[in-house]
């Protein structure tokens, strides 16, 4: 919600504008307070003042309404004590009900409710004293007509008070499940990053780990490529699950790392480490390369990550191609391969596909994954751009290029 223009506004000037305000009041409710048989002119001090203490008191109306309401109370008895006519002081009634409002929005229900009884029973009190000070009778139609008017007056504020106050508990009660939210979508974010960081890096492991133990005694350099890929693999998996891990443990404090987002820059780092586990990726780019939105760059990648692992994991293939197309408006993934048409142990039902379905959902676009029709399984994504983008990037050997292939 966006603060109010006055809120906005340096607090020296709202300052000086506020009693600005009042010395302009105190002229007016000087006027409107004269008796019958009294002048504008020339300007009696006794009145004068008091129509400056009638207006004075309202520069602290909004910080301090409960004080200020019992300083104009306090006021009303004085004056009706001291034998003035209610013409003189009907201000202070108008004010009273104003200030209910105020004490009502910023205060318990039990305090406003006081303050609206108080104020009630001060502000009947004063006008059948001035009644009777007079001779008139209380219960006459149009003097009881008059105390019913009162009455409302203070009910109206009363209920406006509250009306503000709920408004305020509802705004406040949205503000907080909007962060609430918000902390539930990052741990949700921060678990498809697992998932799809842990999935892959323990697939490309395990093939690795059974390769080298297959060759042990009869290549034993064969071997030993594996274990050095075994712990390539490791470092970076332990790196990114530290970088998640921290954001988990202290969401406001800024990692003293730089961030670990991968982004589809890092498809062929990806396309490395799965050929060196037996799948070889061939990685095409379509249309003109150029940075994209954080969102949709991580969650591409993503998406890549977790279809080559589910082809390394479960296709039953070494071969597998992406085809990563830039359009003006979108980006377009597609991920296929020729193995034996499951991208998952049961497809379309496994967590890997669930999570890429999500990620597409949460940026408005389309997904598709299926068996292919000549055999073999392919993902298919469309991620629209939202935000203008533009400026050539370079393809992996330096070069700046409208369309990149790397095979």
């Amino acid at each position: 919600m966006r603060d109010r223009w006055p809120e906005r506004l340096p607090g020296g000037v709202r300052t000086l504008l506020t009693w600005c305000g009042l010395a302009g009041l105190v002229p007016l409710l000087y006027a409107l307070t004269l008796t019958d048989g009294e002048n504008l002119l020339p300007v009696d001090a006794a009145h004068a003042a008091f129509a400056a203490a009638m207006a004075f008191p309202l520069a602290w109306a909004r910080r301090r309404p409960g004080m200020v309401l019992a300083v104009l109370l306090a006021g009303v008895v004085t004056a009706s004590a001291a034998g003035l006519p209610a013409e003189r002081f009907w201000p202070l009634l108008l004010a009273g009900d104003v200030l209910v409002c105020l004490v009502a929005a910023a205060r318990s229900r039990r305090v406003g409710l006081a303050a609206a009884a108080v104020t009630l029973v001060v502000q009947e009190t004063a006008l059948q004293a001035d009644l009777l000070r007079h001779g008139l009778r209380a219960l006459a139609p149009g003097f009881l007509a008059l105390s019913v008017l009162l009455g409302l007056g203070v009910v109206v504020g009363w209920m406006g008070g509250m009306f503000i106050r709920q408004r305020r508990e509802y705004e406040r009660a949205l503000r907080t499940h909007a962060a609430a939210q918000a902390v539930t979508d990052e741990r949700l974010r921060i678990a498809r990053e697992l998932h799809d960081m842990v999935a892959h890096s323990i697939g490309i492991i395990a093939i690795q780990a059974g390769a080298g133990a297959r060759v042990i005694d009869s290549r034993p350099e064969q071997a030993r490529e594996a274990l050095g890929a075994i712990e390539a693999t490791s470092r970076q998996t332990l790196k990114g699950l530290r970088h998640l891990l921290g954001a988990l443990r202290d969401s406001d404090r800024e990692s003293s790392e730089p961030s670990l987002a991968a982004g589809l820059a890092d498809v062929d780092r990806l396309a490395e480490a799965t050929a060196a586990a037996g799948v070889r990726v061939d990685v095409r780019r379509h249309g003109r390369p150029r940075p994209l939105p954080a969102a949709v760059d991580r969650s591409a990648f993503r998406i890549v990550q977790e279809s080559v692992t589910n082809v390394l994991r479960h296709a039953g293939t070494d071969h597998c191609q992406v085809t990563i197309d830039y359009e003006d408006e979108e980006l377009r993934i597609d991920i296929s391969d020729a193995g034996r048409g499951t991208a998952t142990p049961s497809a379309g039902s496994g967590h890997g596909i669930a999570g890429m379905r999500e990620r597409v959902a949460l940026l408005n676009g389309d997904f598709s994954a299926g068996p292919r029709p000549g055999g073999g399984f392919r993902v298919t994504a469309r991620l629209p751009l939202t935000t203008p983008l533009a400026g050539p990037i370079k393809d992996p050997a330096g070069r700046a290029s409208a369309e990149v292939e790397v095979s």
